[in-house]
């Protein structure tokens, strides 16, 4: 039989260890654990989901890598068409793990109204297009088709039909610039058939969605010829590594750009996040092992008799090193169950009720997002287990200074 563990148990178990003088300490240290393990989960979760939803808004608008023509253009305008014409075009097949390519087209125009204007760009799609995001970002009306004959409907953003004054079913006109300023402007009425919002104001503000064809048409290109590829891959993990396999598979006057790139600034602010969430960690962890070894130690001066008593009675330092510590993990896994429970709580009642909301503008997301998965909430819970009691191995070797003779006569 294990005693060290029959001993933990019973000491446990009694009646004098809950109404000891420590009681209140230990806690203090239970309760350190389970506000540690609540902020951590908290701060991954929200952490990796504000990375994920960020991520993938921007993928909506642009695609996981773009293909454009091999030039200067650093604007969101197509100048320069492309044929579709290409190898990896509709199925890149000479790259695994590409999910799916597209053709699109972008120019920049002024919605005109009454009393209104607002520059924008008209993003144009086709029968290829994948609505997948923009389901999700529909709040009002229909995605529009452009599987059959070319339409004016349009998708356009919630934050431009607010300062427009628009709303499904309205019409109004978009005028389209032409390079040479002595000639008469393209002017389309467009008709809008849905209203989405995705979160992120700064594309949002920039984007309608409408058919393709109208782009071909005012800049007089054929029907293969777009304004650039946007490539979806199914891992984002590897996006680097796919991205340099596509770029070596293009043509040579094609050139490709992966969406971290595109939008280094937006990449590298979320990517601070993963450096606050090793530090909350770091800390709470630190804070939580402290308190429990305040909490050891005065178990330890609790128990300073039966120290002597064990030690007379032939027990090596080490069993009772182990006593304790069978002692402390029931205390920390206690910690840890509530901390579990309440953490859990607040995670889904986040997701499910939405109870925290975030100014857009700031953080391009209108709630936090939380990322809830089993795994890293095993790997933080038995993280947390078996830091907090290798830290306890330290002041626990205050028991192989306690002698008998003096421990059995302590008071």
């Amino acid at each position: 039989m294990n005693y060290e563990f029959f001993l933990a148990k019973r000491i446990i178990g009694s009646k004098a260890y809950k109404s000891s003088v420590s009681a209140p300490i230990i806690k203090i240290g239970i309760a350190a654990i389970a506000i540690g393990i609540v902020v951590m989960m908290v701060a991954i979760a929200t952490g990796i989901g504000l990375q994920q939803k960020i991520r993938d808004k921007v993928v909506a608008f642009n695609g996981h890598i773009t293909i454009t023509n091999y030039d200067s253009n650093n604007s969101q305008e197509s100048l320069f068409p492309v044929s579709k014409k290409q190898d990896f075009y509709p199925e890149f097949k000479s790259v695994e793990g590409v999910k799916h390519v597209q053709a699109v087209a972008s120019r920049f125009g002024v919605i005109r109204t009454e009393t209104d204007f607002e520059g924008a760009y008209l993003k144009g799609v086709g029968s290829d297009y994948d609505w997948t995001y923009f389901k999700e970002f529909l709040i009002e009306g229909n995605l529009p088709d452009y599987t059959q004959d070319r339409n004016e409907n349009v998708l356009i953003s919630q934050y431009l039909a607010n300062r427009l004054g628009f709303k499904i079913s309205d019409t109004f006109q978009m005028v389209f610039p032409k390079d040479d300023a002595e000639k008469l402007p393209n002017i389309i009425t467009y008709k809008i058939v849905g209203i989405y919002n995705s979160g992120f104001q700064d594309l949002d503000a920039q984007y309608l969605v409408g058919d393709i064809r109208h782009m071909q048409r005012i800049n007089k290109w054929s029907a293969d010829q777009i304004g650039n590829f946007e490539v979806f891959i199914n891992d984002y993990s590897k996006l680097d590594q796919k991205g340099i396999e596509i770029h070596k598979n293009l043509a040579s006057l094609l050139d490709s750009q992966t969406i971290t790139n595109k939008y280094a600034s937006v990449f590298e602010w979320i990517s601070i996040f993963d450096k606050n969430i090793y530090g909350i960690i770091g800390i709470m962890i630190l804070v939580a092992g402290i308190n429990m070894i305040t909490a050891l130690l005065v178990l330890i001066l609790e128990r300073t008799q039966m120290i002597g008593v064990l030690k007379a009675l032939g027990s090596n330092n080490w069993s009772i090193r182990k006593l304790f510590l069978y002692n402390a993990s029931y205390l920390i896994i206690l910690g840890l169950f509530w901390g579990n429970l309440i953490g859990l709580g607040l995670l889904f009642a986040q997701k499910y009720l939405k109870l925290f909301p975030l100014d857009p503008s700031v953080y391009y997301v209108t709630e936090a997002p939380v990322y809830i998965s089993f795994t890293y909430i095993i790997v933080l819970n038995i993280g947390t287990l078996l830091l907090c009691l290798l830290m306890l191995l330290v002041p626990s070797y205050i028991i192989t200074k306690i002698s008998p003779v003096k421990a059995i006569r302590f008071e």
